[in-house]
C-alpha cells in the first residue's frame, strides 16, 4: 500500500472498490479510524459518494476493508523481521530471537504508522471474521513462536496456556505507551525501556524469576484484587 495522500487518484475501470479501499486506509494513515468515510475516500479517489456507496453500504463496511488493509502492512513488517534474522545453530536462542523480532516489527511499525496502528485496534467497524485468520497474521506468528519456545524446551507445556495474552499485551501496552505519554521520551532511553520490557517478559516465560511460593502469592493478590 503506497501511503501518498494526493487526491483524486486514476483508478481502472471496474477496480473502484480496491481504489477506494486503499483511499481508505491512507486516510487511516494519516489520522486513525475517525479520518475515513466514504464521502473522505470517494473525494481521494476523484468519484462522487454516490458512486463509493455503490461498493460499500456505508463507513462501517468501508473501515473494516480498511482494518484488513493495514492489519496486512502490520503482518508484512513482522514477517520482515523475521525473514531478516539468521539461524544460529542454538534451537533456544533462535527460538527466543523470533520471539524478539516480531515484538521489534510490532513495535517499529506501531511508531512508523500510528494511524494504520490505531485503526488496525480500533473498536470501529465490524468485528473481524475468525475464519480470515492465518499463520502470518500478528496474532498467529505470536503463538507459532510461542509453540517453538515450548518446543525446545525453554517455555514448560504447564505453563504455555495463555502466554499468548501476557506477550501479546506486553508488546501492544508499550507500543500504545510510546505513542502516548511516553512519546518525548528519549531515543537511548526509549530503546532501552523497549529492551527491559522484552528481558523481563522473557524470564517470565521460563518462569525462572520467582519460587513457587512467591507465585503462589502472586497469583492469590491479582486474583484478589479481580
Amino acid at each position: 500500500m503506497e501511503i501518498s495522500g494526493s487526491p483524486k487518484r486514476g483508478y481502472h475501470h471496474g477496480d473502484l472498490r480496491n481504489a477506494l479501499i486503499e483511499a481508505a486506509a491512507e486516510l487511516a494513515a494519516q489520522g486513525g479510524p475517525g479520518e475515513v468515510s466514504i464521502r473522505a475516500a470517494a473525494r481521494q479517489v476523484g468519484v462522487t459518494p454516490t458512486a463509493a456507496y455503490r461498493h460499500f453500504a456505508g463507513k462501517e463496511e468501508l473501515l473494516g476493508a480498511a482494518k484488513e488493509a493495514a492489519l496486512e502492512e502490520l503482518s508484512a513488517a513482522m514477517n520482515k523481521e523475521l525473514s531478516a534474522r539468521p539461524r544460529p545453530d542454538d534451537p533456544v536462542r533462535f527460538a527466543l530471537g523470533s520471539l524478539a523480532a516480531l515484538g521489534r516489527g510490532y513495535i517499529a511499525f506501531a511508531r512508523a504508522q500510528p494511524g494504520l496502528f490505531r485503526t488496525v485496534f480500533s473498536w470501529e467497524g465490524p468485528p473481524r471474521d475468525p475464519d480470515k485468520a492465518t499463520p502470518s497474521d500478528p496474532f498467529g506468528l505470536l503463538l507459532e513462536s510461542l509453540d517453538e519456545l515450548v518446543a525446545v524446551g525453554y517455555l514448560s507445556v504447564e505453563r504455555r496456556p495463555l502466554a499468548e495474552v501476557a506477550a501479546w499485551s506486553m508488546v501492544h501496552g508499550l507500543s500504545t505507551l510510546l505513542d502516548g505519554p511516553l512519546r518525548d521520551m528519549p531515543a537511548e532511553l526509549r530503546e532501552e525501556a523497549i529492551v527491559k520490557a522484552m528481558l523481563i517478559l522473557a524470564n517470565g516465560l521460563a518462569g525462572n524469576g520467582l519460587t513457587p511460593e512467591q507465585e503462589a502469592l502472586l497469583a492469590d493478590e491479582m486474583r484478589a484484587a479481580v
